[in-house]
């Protein structure tokens, strides 16, 4: 019996044990499959990927392709333009606009461009480009100040406003602003327009005035009105030139004068306003003269003025741009110059003020002077060494050269010919180190001293000239010397003398200006600074 149970227990154990192996090889055999499948199916979202990678690779290259094309395209387009610019000038301009309009969009909206004003502008490639650029191309600067000028019958005030603006301008202040001028002329000779300044200078492409012979406003003088519409010109293509050069624009004229610290006042006074919805900050009272725009406005003024060019002053546009942006016509007038003054807004006193009588419209005299400007000084006077002062020149009143060289007045006298003089005498000699003369004034700038020498007269003539008149081995004149021994060592630019006298003259007993050729204007002297040796 037990026996028995014994063997069935055995076989019982074999049974077990052989059910246990074929249960873990069953395991292990689906494991493996399991594997096996993960692999297959890895390597098939591979094989895809692969794939899409190379469909894709093939339409980047047919874009690429479909790019050049268009590139090459375009250039041949140009070529071909140049090559039929004849027969494009010989269609008509409600011809060239609608080629213009089919060749520069697909879309059936035909947006609006400067070509809709001025379609003339179609005839020339280079219509929209200035005949003349001289330039350093600079960008980035806080303010740009555009000056538009014209050749005047009778004084060109042009050269005084530049001088004005620089001379009141910093080292620092210079490299944060850009003075544009445009020589706004319609018939000239282009050299004549390149003047031999060291600041930006544009001249107008001729292409882009062909509209003022086209129509004349209702009731229109059509001299008065061409040189209106002209100008608004003027203005439009300088706001497009600025644009991009500056954070603001500041518009100016040419026949001007400005206050000491006027660039620093103006941006200060923009970033102080309270909010951005100022259009126009006024530092004059008068005309277009020192109006600021933020560059990014410019675009609307500037589509705006096109639209009616013709039929507007420009102070006048700008009055309608501010009643379409913010006056309600259901309101009435009180309320519309409420709103406007909040996009208008007037700084005093003035910072800059007119000084040109003679108008760039032919015939028309302006004698227009900003009240708010206030009182300026007309001379700036420093202490000078004692000396005895004497001129050739006949005095205008009471406006005498001892006076001028005492810092109580200014000197003005008749016109100079050659040969006139103004001398200043030391009581005992002096060791000057430089010397400063300033003629014309802010009330006068064109009162000035032209081809005018300045002379010193050494104390010790003999060393002065073994030291000074010679300069190297080849013993050659450094210096010219007059018959009565003065040594000529400068001379007037734009109304101004100044520079260093050489120490090799040593103490000087007299300093000489001397006129060498005839003046046409009157003369006044405005500052006169001598610098003495410090020991």
């Amino acid at each position: 019996m037990r026996l028995r149970n014994v063997s069935f227990l055995t076989g019982l154990l074999f049974a077990l044990c052989g059910l246990l192996s074929v249960s873990w090889y069953t395991a292990l055999s689906g494991s493996r499959g399991d594997v096996v499948d993960i692999y297959q199916r890895e390597f098939l979202a591979l094989r895809e990927r692969l794939h899409s990678a190379e469909q894709e690779n093939l339409r980047r290259s047919k874009e690429l392709n479909l790019v050049l094309d268009e590139i090459k395209r375009a250039i041949a387009e140009k070529q071909a333009l140049r090559d039929i610019n004849r027969t494009w000038s010989s269609l008509s301009e409600e011809t060239r606009l609608k080629l213009w309009n089919v060749s520069s969009s697909k879309n059936v909206l035909q947006l609006p461009s400067i070509f809709h004003h001025l379609p003339h502008l179609l005839s020339r490639e280079d219509s929209l480009q200035p005949a003349v650029h001289v330039g350093q191309g600079r960008t980035g600067v806080s303010i740009v100040m555009g000056v538009p000028s014209v050749k005047r019958e009778v004084h060109s005030y042009l050269t005084d406003t530049l001088n004005s603006l620089m001379s009141e301008l910093s080292a620092t202040e210079k490299d944060d602003c850009v003075i544009v001028v445009l020589i706004a002329e319609m018939f000239t000779d282009v050299h004549r327009c390149s003047p031999s300044l060291s600041r930006p200078v544009d001249l107008f492409p001729l292409s882009f005035y062909l509209s003022l012979f086209l129509t004349l406003p209702p009731g229109g003088v059509l001299c008065l009105c061409r040189w209106r519409s002209k100008q608004n010109l003027d203005y439009c293509f300088l706001m497009m030139y600025a644009q991009a050069k500056g954070t603001y624009y500041v518009q100016l004229e040419d026949d001007i004068v400005a206050r000491p610290n006027f660039f620093t006042t103006m941006k200060n006074f923009a970033l102080q306003q309270p909010s951005e919805e100022w259009m126009i900050l006024e530092f004059s009272q008068l005309g277009f003269i020192g109006k600021m725009f933020k560059s990014l406005d410019l675009s609307l003024i500037v589509e705006f003025m096109l639209m009616f060019y013709k039929d507007k002053p420009i102070d006048w546009l700008l009055d309608h741009i501010m009643w379409v942006k913010v006056c309600n016509p259901e309101k009435d007038a009180k309320h519309c110059d409420r709103q406007k003054a909040n996009l208008r807004i007037r700084f005093k006193p003035s910072l800059f003020q007119h000084v040109g009588t003679h108008s760039s419209l032919a015939g028309k005299i302006q004698k227009l002077k900003d009240k708010d400007f206030g009182k300026q000084t007309l001379h700036k006077g420093h202490v000078n060494p004692l000396a005895e002062v004497s001129t050739s020149l006949k005095t205008y009143k009471h406006f005498t050269l001892e006076k001028a060289y005492h810092g109580e007045d200014f000197f003005w006298a008749f016109t100079p010919v050659a040969g006139d003089f103004l001398r200043i005498r030391f009581f005992s000699p002096v060791r000057v180190e430089r010397y400063f003369f300033r003629s014309g004034n802010i009330e006068h700038p064109g009162d000035k001293l032209f081809n005018t020498s300045v002379e010193v007269l050494p104390f010790d003539n003999i060393q002065a000239e073994k030291e000074a008149l010679m300069d190297g081995r080849d013993k050659t004149p450094k210096y010219h010397r007059t018959e009565d021994g003065f040594i000529r060592i400068g001379s007037f630019h734009n109304g101004v003398a100044e520079g260093v006298v050489d120490s090799s003259f040593g103490p000087l007993e007299a300093v000489r200006l001397t006129v060498r050729t005839d003046s046409p204007v009157w003369v006044i002297i405005s500052e006169v600074m001598s610098f003495l040796h410090k020991f």
